[in-house]
């Protein structure tokens, strides 16, 4: 069987990211690499990096989010390279936070890497952010809480 295009990747991350919002990591945990390089910057703060934090983390954002349901990517742009491919793009879905009483509407910005390990492409770094919308300079000038 012939390796995947960097297409049908998309096409099963895809399908893959909305589990998190259902409460099961294990279809994106699919997607990674092993690799003691990889990286996960969500929502939830801080960066993992190594595989045992990034998995951690991916359980922590799954606990999250009940009732998950997409709605929608909204690809801006893509690049393919022979080893290293990359896609931005908005996410959005709905889902209820932990104990919330009614389910939100998210949209979130996000990058995502992608490398060919052994003829597979594995996902190597995610970063996504609530920041789908232009944001005021002034909510830049904010003081970060520790």
């Amino acid at each position: 069987m012939l390796a995947p295009s960097f297409e049908e990747e998309v096409d099963r991350y895809h399908l893959a990211v909305p589990e998190i919002t259902r409460g099961n990591p294990g279809a994106v945990k699919d997607l990674y690499s092993r690799l003691d390089d990889v990286t996960l910057a969500n929502p939830f703060g801080g960066i993992a990096r190594g595989w045992a934090q990034v998995e951690a983390r991916l359980d922590q954002a799954s606990r999250q989010f009940q009732d998950g349901e997409m709605l929608g990517f909204d690809t801006i742009t893509s690049y393919t390279a022979r080893d290293t491919a990359y896609l931005v793009e908005t996410e959005h879905f709905r889902a209820r936070l932990e104990s919330a009483a009614a389910p939100e509407e998210f949209a979130l910005r996000v990058t995502s890497i992608f490398r060919r390990e052994e003829g597979y492409w594995k996902l190597v770094h995610r970063h996504a952010d609530p920041a789908a919308q232009p944001q005021s300079r002034r909510s830049f000038a904010q003081p970060a809480s520790h």
